[in-house]
């Protein structure tokens, strides 16, 4: 863990290099990217409505489990 004289040294170059305007921006910035992230990833967790109703066949539809019923019905 960085002491005190450190992080005022890590301070002192981030003004520098970000400006005071920037610098005063970036914690909001940084805050909802965070909270994007984490929706995000508890999102991908959960299945979507559409997936669920497309992996099972509707009870009308019909199936062809058999090529030969086909053949017969054309005949």
């Amino acid at each position: 863990m960085p002491g005190p004289t450190e992080l005022i040294i890590i301070l002192i170059i981030l003004l520098v290099v970000f400006g005071t305007k920037k610098l005063k921006n970036m914690g909001p910035d940084l805050g909802s990217a965070i909270k994007g992230f984490k929706n995000a990833v508890s999102d991908e967790d959960k299945p979507e409505p559409d997936e669920a109703k497309d992996a099972v066949p509707d009870a009308g539809e019909a199936t062809d489990l058999a090529p030969d019923a086909a053949d017969k019905e054309k005949s």
